[in-house]
């Protein structure tokens, strides 16, 4: 098991932030996800805590009380030394379709000069990469996913839209991922998912969790068509291993 030098710093008044090195790396992730598991053995679980796990970060929120830093700090910093590998949960597996039309794909005709490289191209490429799912935010249920293919490695938009339409598949450096909502929106916009990522009236509002991987895979206008009508009569469109 792999061992980090790691920096824990206070987060408001009753919020603790663990950091570990500042790499996008399935082995931190991992290790990451680990501590959690043990902490919440070790009494930092239940109602009374939130745990939040990231691409390198672990965020503890204290939903009862506020929080002795230096108290906390040193606890955190003993059980790490002394945390060990559980039963790993295997990651889920999740396939989502996305249509890649140029009505969806709003940035791809842009991309395609940017990258030197024809529209399909640029789909093959992303359908055929195994994503890891490395964090869950800035909206409630948006899907950081790392392990982009190095031929689609694309900066965001200089200037953000005001608009970004729900489902709408993004890349943006290293990252992809599905808005789950309408929203203002910065990424490069090349599909759209019509399967809902997020729904707050599901016991489980966000059905992926951190560590999960994703593919997508193509599909056309019509089967679009139907995937969204199929999804708001709440007909499960959901495709995974494990």
């Amino acid at each position: 098991m792999n061992t980090y030098p790691i920096y824990i710093k206070p987060f408001g008044k009753s919020a603790v932030l663990v950091e570990w090195p500042f790499e996008i790396d399935s082995n931190i992730l991992d290790d990451i996800l680990i501590f959690k598991d043990f902490i919440k053995l070790q009494g930092y679980g239940g109602p009374e805590w939130e745990i939040i796990p990231a691409y390198n970060s672990l965020t503890l929120v204290n939903n009862r009380k506020e929080l002795k830093f230096e108290e906390i700090s040193a606890a955190l910093q003993k059980l790490y030394k002394e945390r060990k590998e559980g039963a790993k949960k295997e990651p889920r597996h999740w396939k989502l379709p996305v249509c890649y039309d140029l009505e969806f794909g709003i940035d791809l005709e842009e991309l395609s000069q940017q990258l030197g490289k024809s529209i399909e191209q640029i789909i093959t490429l992303h359908t055929a990469a195994t994503y890891t799912v490395y964090g869950i935010g800035f909206l409630p249920g948006f899907l950081y996913l790392g392990g982009v293919p190095k031929d689609l490695e694309t900066p965001r938009k200089a200037s953000p839209r005001l608009h970004v339409r729900k489902g709408s598949v993004g890349l943006a450096r290293k990252q992809t991922g599905v808005y789950p909502q309408d929203c203002p929106g910065g990424w490069n916009i090349i599909g759209n998912c019509p399967i809902p990522i997020f729904d707050a009236q599901k016991e489980n509002p966000c059905f992926v969790r951190v560590g999960d991987t994703v593919n997508f895979y193509s599909i056309t206008r019509a089967q679009f068509d139907l995937h969204t009508i199929q999804a708001e009569v709440g007909i499960d469109l959901l495709t995974k291993d494990n």
